[in-house]
């Protein structure tokens, strides 16, 4: 595992704050994002991912637009969206764009489809909340007739039939590499074997080890297929400092305040900073000096047996220069101290 495991960075284009202090322009904050993504690739980063959200604390709501000026301007590392709502758009269109983002970034491309966290896209493109799991379901078995890229003849639910119809562009490098994101339902785990896919665990908190039955379900489910099992990665948050007190000092105050504002939506209690301190100790945290960030995702890959794993390092208006340190920190130092540790 420790020569295939790969290491790489998310970041859903949260709403950052400039040198005032106020919070940044969503053009802006799209800039930035795009040159974090340079660093990345000229640090060594494996893979960047952007996620989609319509609302107002995250400015990326079209991944793959972003994911094509990155392409522009980077030559390897690969490019993945963390996640696309593909429960709120139309398959057909999702497999084109991502087709178009491959050509453009030389087979780089990669997408992650879930139903996502938020919910405001239902209302925003006209879809039925109440339909939510029904969407899912149906259009996942929809995109993956796609990937064979062959004349489809399908039909479902939740759209009109095709009948021996083609899609373009096709991927040069067939298979498109796409992922199913599960945020710890056995169904979604189970359905991601059924269509033979990578597993992308979403894991935000809570000790790590807790998703090992899922991994294990996974495995159990491919056995019964007869099908060799696909690739499983987790995404988690977390941020490198200098130092482990430095790296907790710069992400407390603003981590809070994007988990108070997403959770008073949801109905949780404000966070202590003891819960903080906990997800930093032995949660799905991932903040500390470099050294510290290593032993945590090389613990959390002998663990549940990932061959890749994406640190969500931007967490509400943190700054965009002290993003940029810690995306140097994670590439220079954290990727090579988790390949030894592993080795």
């Amino acid at each position: 595992m420790a020569q295939d495991l790969e290491l790489g960075l998310d970041t859903f284009g949260d709403v950052t704050a400039g040198p005032d202090g106020h919070l940044l322009a969503h053009g802006q904050v799209i800039r930035n994002v795009i040159a974090e993504a340079v660093l990345a690739d000229q640090a060594g980063v494996d893979v960047f991912g952007v996620g989609e959200h319509h609302r107002a604390d995250f400015a990326i709501s079209a991944p793959e637009v972003v994911l094509a000026a990155i392409a522009g301007r980077t030559s390897r590392i690969r490019l993945a969206s963390a996640v696309t709502v593909l429960s709120s758009d139309d398959p057909v269109r999702v497999f084109q764009r991502f087709a178009t983002l491959d050509a453009a970034a030389s087979g780089r491309a990669e997408v992650i489809l879930g139903r996502g966290s938020f919910t405001e896209s239902f209302p925003l493109f006209g879809f039925d909340l109440s339909r939510y799991e029904e969407l899912f379901e149906d259009k996942l078995d929809l995109f993956a007739a796609l990937l064979p890229q062959e004349a489809l003849t399908w039909s479902g639910r939740t759209r009109p039939p095709l009948s021996g119809q083609r899609v373009f562009p096709p991927v040069e490098n067939p298979p498109l590499r796409t992922w199913i994101g599960v945020g710890g339902s056995p169904e979604s785990v189970v359905r991601a074997a059924r269509y033979d896919l990578p597993l992308m665990l979403a894991i935000i908190g809570g000790d790590p080890a807790r998703f090992r039955p899922y991994v294990d379900l996974y495995h159990r489910a491919f056995a019964q297929l007869g099908r060799p099992v696909r690739a499983i990665g987790v995404h988690s948050p977390g941020y490198v400092g200098d130092t482990d007190a430095q790296a907790r000092e710069d992400l407390w105050p603003d981590y809070k305040q994007m988990r108070d504002r997403i959770g008073a939506e949801r109905g949780w209690p404000p966070m202590a900073r003891a819960e903080f301190e906990q997800e930093a100790e032995r949660g799905s945290l991932y903040v500390g000096a470099p050294e510290t960030v290593a032993r945590r995702i090389a613990a959390t890959a002998k663990i549940l047996g990932i061959s890749r794993f994406h640190l969500k390092y931007s967490a509400g208006a943190l700054p965009h220069e002290k993003l940029m340190r810690s995306i140097a920190l994670y590439a220079g130092k954290v990727i090579p101290l988790v390949r030894d540790m592993l080795a």
